[in-house]
């Protein structure tokens, strides 16, 4: 079913010819790496042999399994129900009212909080765990943090669903944690570690994004560096080195190990497909590039910044945004809204376009949109 459903035989061809494609005046020039990575794969694959498993039993989801419409729609179309849908959004404790110990529960990619985990067990529900073994690495780094006495500081989105269980793990096991989305306000709390300030309006500040009881004065003497496994590497050790800086800076050097631990918790595949679209942008001959992935994925919405810095560079949920050779729906970078663009595909001499996709994108979606990239073109 996963083949049937996900294959594209015209991705496999152009793999097989260097990653590069021809089609009248076009060249697609294929990331070599990208689309479903091994967390995604194995996730999407467990929730797939659990509506096998169990065919007369209810089966769940406690949101989505990753960021891609095209994958969760499927799993609604095969009677997987998404506890999610009923609360708007992300599920809340309220969305678990129904279930009974005849249920089946599947847990996302990104993993869940450790109070719904524990919700779900009290209930006596079935669960079928698909955790992503990165996600699970950055939850053994942040109890090690917690173990050691360090505040657990998260380079990550504070509303997404993975840093938000990665956070719960740091609670749960009595330590603390503080969420950083990105340079600006790293070097507020920075800042904060060098000098010391006002720490009722650094809780303003971080007010949704910080452990409770929170003292920043007490908290940040001692901190350990995390990440949400989908951020940009280059961001997140960038912020180590600044948060390394700003300890030694109050602390001095000879006691830094005491002050400030960072293991290692970047994601191989999130990395290996940022390399892989600097490596396309590099080497090949590119005048504009194509991102395909959820517009909630931030896996792909990084990838579609690194090209931005380079290229013109379109974000499309999927190859229907591909409207004609003369529009485009997309999301531009850094805006939350799609816009319709014209004029976006040269309409004559040669083209070179730069395709990769997010590791929660399908092959199959890949493969329609050099589909409809062709026909534009010959």
């Amino acid at each position: 079913m996963l083949a049937e459903n996900y294959h594209s035989q015209i991705v496999s061809q152009i793999k097989e010819n260097e990653f590069t494609h021809r089609a009248g005046r076009l060249t697609i020039h294929l990331a070599r790496e990208f689309g479903f990575c091994y967390g995604v794969d194995r996730a999407v694959d467990y929730a797939y042999q659990t509506r096998q498993r169990f065919p007369d039993q209810r089966v769940f989801l406690t949101g989505e399994i990753i960021h891609n419409p095209h994958v969760n729609e499927k799993l609604r179309a095969m009677g997987v129900q998404f506890l999610s849908d009923a609360a708007g959004g992300a599920a809340s404790p309220s969305a678990l009212d129904g279930l009974t110990p005849d249920d089946v529960v599947i847990l996302p990619a990104f993993g869940v909080t450790v109070a719904m985990l524990k919700e779900l067990d009290r209930r006596g529900c079935t669960l079928v765990d698909t955790t992503c073994g990165s996600v699970l690495n950055v939850w053994k780094n942040v109890r090690r943090y917690t173990e050691g006495g360090y505040t657990s500081v998260i380079h990550g989105k504070v509303w997404h669903e993975e840093t938000q269980a990665t956070a719960s793990q740091a609670v749960e096991y009595g330590g603390r944690y503080l969420v950083v989305f990105d340079d600006a306000e790293t070097e507020i709390v920075c800042d904060f570690i060098r000098r010391g300030g006002d720490s009722d309006a650094f809780l303003t500040k971080f007010r949704n994004a910080v452990s409770p009881g929170f003292d920043a004065d007490r908290d940040l003497q001692r901190i350990g560096l995390a990440n949400q496994t989908t951020m940009l590497m280059s961001e997140s050790l960038a912020m180590g080195d600044k948060l390394k800086e700003a300890m030694i800076d109050r602390w001095g050097r000879e006691t830094i190990d005491y002050h400030y631990q960072a293991f290692d918790t970047i994601c191989s595949a999130t990395q290996d497909r940022q390399d892989a679209v600097v490596a396309l942008l590099r080497e090949r001959p590119i005048d504009l590039m194509i991102v395909i992935g959820g517009y909630n994925s931030s896996n792909t919405a990084n990838l579609a910044r690194i090209c931005a810095d380079a290229k013109p560079t379109f974000h499309v949920a999927d190859p229907d945004c591909l409207v004609s050779s003369g529009e485009i729906r997309h999301r531009p970078i850094g805006s939350k809204i799609e816009v319709t663009s014209t004029g976006w595909l040269p309409r004559e001499g040669l083209i070179n376009v730069g395709l990769t996709s997010g590791a929660s994108t399908p092959d199959n979606l890949v493969g329609a949109a050099v589909a409809r990239l062709a026909a534009f073109c010959t």
